[in-house]
């Protein structure tokens, strides 16, 4: 290799308003760098590199103080994103070789892969790879995924922003309903498979005048259809509107997920789960009969860096900016973490564990901050979740929406 390297960065996984973010807090550092010539990125994903798919982010766009600080504030994935597992190098190794070879085509030292659950153990297969056959590459794991399910962090970057978006979404269906004086039930349907951190975020929409949602149902608590058109019949009796925030992978006592429909498993394994709150409309129409609907939030609740956090674009831009720095002290196989040490005042630490401890691990609520009943969470939880949502981010307008960073160069190829 000459006496100058190079560093690549992908994205993986489904899209949040923060990954930019992180994004920016790598190339940030990069070009303060003295030892990195090039910054490449790949364009989605693992397969981008795979197919020869790279650019050069130095050039090519020209990243500078202005548009980096664009770059921060651009929801989804600027580099774009895949869904690609790597087969067991045991059983099939050819992918590694090949992205190995790439990395020496591209003199590529460090590669930064930001992402989720399943991104991290990508991660953690290229480490190891590299590591048993002596390949002198640095792979280093960025969290990111509004699920908030990732394991040994306080929480990921994306969840603050995708909680800030549905508490006050949830408001507004509030204020929606209460217009009416009639008797009614909304049930709001939230991203959230085996975790209910989203979901539970909806507490946050209560305030000194509204008390919704009046229902919330996680997937870490057993579902009855019997106790939860109960719940409802308890409410409407209380007030004329009840609005019930709902994760899409609620399960009965059984553990079979309560869904209308199930469209197979994703290429990890995973549920794909849609009409959660279709079905629940459904029961509660046939069994209580008053007005009902259902919405789902679905992408919505992903990308809204209209009102995202500003706590947490921080976070991850810090993020990226310490992956760099332990990419370059030698470090490989590790993901970089935050700690929360405070919560008044809110503060955190940067530290990082082995990407093994992560990969393939699901992070759950704690039973203990869901009521007994199933069907709300505690203070404690609210208290967890309060202090990411915070802060305001002054988005640039033009022609009156959003002006965001081009990402022409994931269609226009």
């Amino acid at each position: 290799m000459s006496s100058k390297i190079n560093c690549l960065i992908a994205q993986s996984g489904g899209p949040t308003t923060a990954i930019n973010s992180s994004l920016a807090g790598v190339i940030h550092e990069a070009i303060q760098s003295t030892t990195i010539n090039k910054i490449y990125g790949s364009l989605n994903g693992i397969q981008g590199v795979l197919k020869d798919d790279l650019f050069d982010l130095t050039e090519t766009f020209h990243i500078d103080s202005n548009n980096l600080s664009t770059l921060v504030h651009t929801p989804s994935m600027f580099l774009g994103s895949c869904r690609y597992k790597l087969s067991d190098p045991l059983v099939n190794d050819s992918d590694y070789h090949t992205i190995f070879q790439q990395f020496t085509n591209y003199n590529i030292k460090y590669f930064f892969y930001i992402g989720g659950n399943d991104s991290m153990d990508t991660v953690n297969k290229l480490s190891a790879f590299a590591v048993e056959h002596h390949i002198d590459v640095h792979v280093i794991g960025i969290p990111k995924t509004i699920d908030n399910d990732l394991a040994c962090i306080d929480h990921t970057p994306g969840f603050g922003s995708a909680a800030k978006y549905i508490a006050s979404s949830i408001l507004e269906i509030a204020h929606d309903a209460y217009i009416y004086d009639t008797k009614s039930v909304s049930i709001v349907e939230i991203m959230g498979r085996n975790a209910g951190w989203l979901t539970a975020a909806s507490a946050l929409a209560r305030t000194t005048y509204n008390e919704a949602p009046h229902l919330i149902y996680l997937p870490e608590a057993p579902f009855s259809t019997a106790s939860f058109v109960s719940d409802v019949r308890t409410q409407l009796e209380k007030r004329n509107h009840v609005i019930i925030a709902v994760s899409e992978g609620i399960k009965d006592p059984a553990g079979m997920y309560i869904s209308a429909n199930s469209t197979g498993t994703d290429q990890f394994g995973h549920v794909m789960l849609s009409g959660t709150g279709k079905y629940l409309e459904n029961l509660i129409k046939n069994t209580i009969g008053c007005k009902v609907r259902s919405i789902e939030l679905n992408v919505l609740q992903r990308c809204a860096s209209h009102i995202s956090s500003q706590t947490d674009l921080d976070e991850a831009y810090e993020l990226g900016k310490n992956a760099f720095r332990l990419a370059t002290q030698g470090e490989t196989a590790k993901m970089v973490t935050l700690t929360r040490t405070s919560n008044a005042p809110y503060t955190v630490t940067y530290d990082s564990t082995d990407v093994s401890n992560v990969a393939n691990v699901e992070k759950c609520i704690p039973r203990e901050w869901i009521n007994e009943a199933g069907n709300d969470i505690t203070q404690e939880l609210i208290d967890y979740i309060y202090p990411l949502i915070q802060g305001e981010v002054p988005i640039t307008y033009q022609n009156g929406i959003p002006s965001y960073l081009s990402v022409e160069h994931l269609f226009r190829r």
